[in-house]
């Protein structure tokens, strides 16, 4: 807790896990540390504009492939000293967080043993695993649905049942727009404000001047 009072509020980012069919919120992951970095790339779909296109003028295609990489820090220093608050922590250390982590990018034991029942069953055609929708949340204003693209655990410390007890996570997500979800989804919608705070954040940005670039106008 701050020593001092006037203090802002700490907020954390995570991740929440929905239901991709009915929107119902599964689980709510936030992150024990912030990062420390956020590293976002973003390639914009285009077409035209190029040299055999000469006619044609660049053109967007859809929204750009934007990708977010982050690292986080789980550590059960602090809960194994008051192992009354976290009683988990003694038990399986840091296990319980990294195997929700590992959960996004797994299908579950019932949809594989379903599967495999459709398979034995005869069925033709078994349509591919349903995940569930995740949310990066960075703040009010990064409130993005995401997949999962790349999830790297290291783990930095054990206690003497082998239990890790610190891990640093690398975590790599792509923006899923409306490209993927459609606009008639909770996903979708979600994106569309997403796409809607930038504009408006765009819109409070400085404009600069002729005269900062060093030229009078564009004649």
């Amino acid at each position: 807790m701050s020593t001092f009072p006037n203090s802002p509020k700490l907020i954390k980012g995570g991740l929440v896990i929905v239901d991709a069919a009915t929107a119902r919120v599964l689980r709510i992951i936030s992150l024990q540390y912030n990062s420390d970095s956020l590293t976002r790339s973003l390639q914009p779909q285009t077409a035209g504009g190029e040299a055999k296109d000469r006619v044609e003028p660049m053109r967007f295609k859809g929204p750009a492939v934007e990708t977010i990489k982050l690292e986080a820090d789980i550590d059960a220093t602090d809960q194994l000293e008051f192992p009354d608050q976290n009683p988990n922590a003694g038990r399986f250390g840091i296990q319980p967080e990294l195997a929700l982590l590992e959960s996004l990018v797994y299908p579950t034991a019932s949809q594989l043993s379903a599967v495999d029942s459709q398979a034995g069953s005869g069925t033709l055609e078994i349509a591919p695993m349903l995940a569930p929708l995740v949310l990066f949340i960075w703040g009010k204003n990064r409130i993005v649905p995401v997949k999962v693209s790349d999830l790297s655990i290291t783990e930095e410390a054990f206690d003497p049942a082998l239990n890790p007890i610190r891990a640093k996570v690398s975590l790599g997500l792509r923006v899923m727009s409306t490209d993927d979800l459609g606009f008639s989804t909770k996903g979708g919608s979600l994106f569309m404000a997403y796409l809607q705070t930038k504009e408006q954040l765009a819109a409070q940005a400085r404009t600069a001047s002729f005269a900062t670039l060093g030229i009078g106008g564009i004649g």
